[in-house]
């Protein structure tokens, strides 16, 4: 009897699949049969733990199926295998480096199996492979360990945020950083984190300290991972979001003509059941909210310290490792913080001043962050310095036009987030530019000019400042800005109804007979009448909506002169020097002036559901006229300052049109085919319908099928049509006909 038990347990042994899939069926009945390997499990465990170096080949394939088994097994028997899993814990964690392969990757295997059958949870499982993630020098173990933790992640984050196991192992990874900052192990950590926020699984302001750590880091690989994060980790991951609702839904009219035409089976009928069900799960998540998410540089905490952290230890420390690669990109990431959210780090601008040079390498990427790190609270006297080199240094007469161009587009770029860092002097010596013969110089030359008709045309000369920015000028429309100074806020489109509101009081009083002016009497009377009338009217008075007169009409005179002569106000100020109190009056009348410009009806008046539907209209006219270019000066202005505030700057836009030139053939050719597709050869009409109808799963017409016949078997009927004569001939036509008229030989009218 009992050689007989023997070998049933060694039949049971080489049959180990077969006893799994029993006792998936029936636990209770195999109950003897799996305690039976399990104890060789153990025996096995035991022998391999006292010596793992020592075991042999053949004893480390039977140790890897019998933990395989139990694996499997282990939810069937929870009492049986209490302690399987810190089994394989201990054997991973201690002897992971001198494993065999194959059973070190089973082992990760069955902790991954059992955490799905949640016999173990995420929290064990993580803590158990991510130390092992970070101190293994083995490059498949680490490629393996990597992708598990983050399919760990993304599983327990799939139906609901698990935000508890979120923060332990973002706190796992910003320990990781800070805990040895020389240390290259915390790429690890960059690499979950970046892959994380990619994925939107992690998307709160916790994951951004963590890549904040890791650009903070000493190792050079590290602190490349964190700040190339913060350049691109958005990017990155609105292009997977755009990949994942491009996905291409299942024609359910061709899967149904397909069923319809051939035998029909279960099996098809099961897939036309799961792609109509995967139709309706792609309509249903089309339909659902878009997550907010926010850019990670709008999550920092405190992006002021972390700009000047960056500079201060990665730019200015003389004894930084970086080279001028890892450099440029901190500089980028520094610019970009102090551009969005308008900080204030003055030693940055003169860190510049080395590298404004056309010898420097990469100098288009220089221009390009010094311009990012340029806004309206940056004072002129620090760019004006950088502004003069960059002139000098690029456009000259001698310079080439690569370079005259990329001087003019980087002031350009500097000068529409702070204009006033702009001098008359220079401005009008670069202005002239706008006659070179190079396009790129001239573009970028009419560009600086355009810019500054809008923002300060009194630093042009009067013949180049245009006839809107002259008249303008004459009207007081257009006003320089003094530092710091911000518009006046209030009602958008306010203006636009005041203003309407006031010719159509004036179009009523004109068409009664009566002077376009009101009395008080009458405007109490008219505003009684229009709160009667759900229709509440402006009581400005002209003063209020009419032009304010700054400079006399002598002074707006356009001269044809090329002299550089000096404008009236400037004579003036020569001649007879103003006193402290003359100058006080002077600007408490502009102020007033301004004042007066400011619309009152939001402070004077409240405005009925009439008006709001009006306004509404007005803005909506506007926002028409604003599309087809009809824009206000401060409107254009704001546009052309916030065009790089979501996206950054890049070296390309600096370099403009200074690569204009004649395109080669294989360049040509490239462009023509942008757009088409990718069509491998050409093809006729024919040809694409029959491959339109093949992808459809339609046959072939009669006519098509006789082409492909063999000519031998067709040259029969060629020598008989040959040989018809006309009745003949004229029978076939009429049978053609008629056939035709009654659908075929079927008689398929209709169908």
């Amino acid at each position: 009897m009992g050689k007989k038990r023997v070998a049933a347990l060694e039949k049971v042994d080489a049959d180990l699949p077969n006893l799994q899939y029993k006792i998936r069926r029936d636990p209770k009945s195999y109950g003897e049969d799996f305690r039976s390997q399990y104890g060789q499990y153990v025996t096995q465990r035991d022998i391999f733990m006292a010596s793992p170096g020592a075991a042999t080949s053949t004893g480390i394939v039977s140790f890897r199926d019998l933990i395989d088994f139990v694996t499997h097994v282990a939810d069937c028997y929870p009492k049986d295998t209490a302690s399987f899993p810190d089994d394989l814990k201990t054997i991973l964690t201690l002897h992971h480096a001198t494993l065999e392969s194959e059973l070190r990757e089973k082992i990760v295997g069955s902790l991954v199996l059992l955490r799905r059958k949640e016999i173990i949870d995420s929290s064990t499982l993580l803590n158990t492979l991510f130390p092992i993630l970070v101190a293994t020098p083995s490059k498949t173990l680490r490629t393996l360990l990597f992708q598990k933790i983050l399919s760990d992640l993304r599983t327990s984050n799939s139906k609901a945020t698990n935000h508890k196991l979120n923060r332990s192992v973002q706190a796992q990874l910003f320990n990781l950083l800070s805990s040895d900052r020389a240390s290259a192990k915390g790429i690890w950590a960059v690499k979950i984190t970046r892959e994380l926020w990619k994925r939107q699984i992690w998307t709160d302001a916790k994951a951004v300290e963590i890549m904040k750590e890791a650009s903070l880091s000493d190792n050079e690989k590290v602190i490349g991972g964190g700040v190339r994060f913060f350049l691109g980790g958005d990017k990155e991951r609105e292009e997977l979001e755009d990949e994942s609702s491009d996905e291409e839904a299942i024609d359910i009219g061709k899967i149904k003509h397909q069923v319809g035409i051939n035998k029909k089976t279960k099996k098809k009928a099961k897939t036309l059941e799961r792609a109509v069900e995967k139709v309706k799960k792609l309509e249903k998540k089309k339909k659902q909210p878009h997550p907010l998410n926010f850019s990670a540089l709008h999550l920092l905490h405190d992006p002021q310290g972390f700009a000047e952290k960056l500079f201060s230890k990665h730019l200015q420390n003389s004894k930084s490792k970086l080279n001028l690669e890892q450099k440029l990109l901190v500089l980028q990431l520094v610019s970009r913080l102090v551009g969005l959210h308008q900080l204030t780090i003055i030693s940055l601008y003169s860190y510049f001043i080395k590298y404004l040079t056309p010898r420097q390498p990469s100098v288009t990427s220089f221009l390009a962050s010094l311009a990012q790190a340029t806004h309206k609270y940056v004072p002129p006297d620090a760019l004006e310095p950088l502004i003069q080199k960059i002139a000098n240094e690029f456009v000259s007469e001698a310079s080439a036009s690569e370079v005259a161009s990329a001087g003019l587009n980087a002031i350009r770029e500097i000068c529409v987030r702070q204009p006033m860092a702009m001098n008359d002097t220079l401005l009008q010596d670069l202005v002239m530019y706008r006659k070179s013969k190079d396009k790129g110089t001239m573009m970028a030359a009419k560009g600086l000019l355009s810019l500054y008709r809008e923002a300060n045309p009194d630093l042009l000369k009067k013949r180049d400042r245009g006839k809107a920015a002259t008249m303008g000028l004459k009207s007081g429309a257009i006003q320089q800005r003094r530092f710091g100074e911000e518009e006046v806020g209030g009602i958008e489109g306010l203006e636009l109804l005041e203003e309407w509101k006031e010719q159509e009081r004036k179009r009523k009083r004109v068409e009664r007979g009566l002077p376009e002016e009101l009395g008080t009497d009458e405007e109490e009377e008219d505003d009684e009448e229009d709160w009667a009338a759900w229709e509440v009217e402006s009581d400005a008075s002209s003063d209020s909506g009419g032009w304010i007169n700054v400079e006399s009409d002598d002074e707006i005179e356009i001269s044809d002169s090329e002299d550089e002569k000096p404008s009236a106000k400037k004579a003036k100020l020569e001649e007879a020097p103003k006193s402290a109190d003359d100058e006080e009056k002077e600007n408490a009348e502009k102020d007033k002036a301004r004042e007066l410009k400011i619309s009152k009806l939001a402070t004077t008046k409240i405005l009925t559901p009439a008006d709001l539907a009006k306004l509404q209209e007005l803005r909506l006219e506007a926002s028409v006229s604003k599309a087809m270019g009809n824009r206000t000066q401060s409107a254009r202005l704001k546009e052309l300052a916030a065009r790089h505030i979501d996206d950054a700057l890049t070296a390309e836009q600096i370099e403009g049109f200074s690569k204009l030139r004649k395109s080669t053939k294989e360049e040509r050719i490239a462009l023509a085919r942008e757009g088409k597709g990718d069509r491998s050869e050409h093809k006729s009409t024919q040809a694409l319908r029959r491959q339109k109808k093949d992808a459809e799963g339609k046959s072939t017409t009669n006519r098509e099928k006789a082409r492909k016949k063999n000519f031998m078997m067709t040259l029969g009927k060629a020598k008989f049509k040959n040989k018809r004569s006309l009745t003949q001939t004229r029978r076939v036509l009429r049978g053609h006909i008629e056939r035709t008229k009654r659908g075929g030989k079927r008689g398929n009218i209709g169908m």
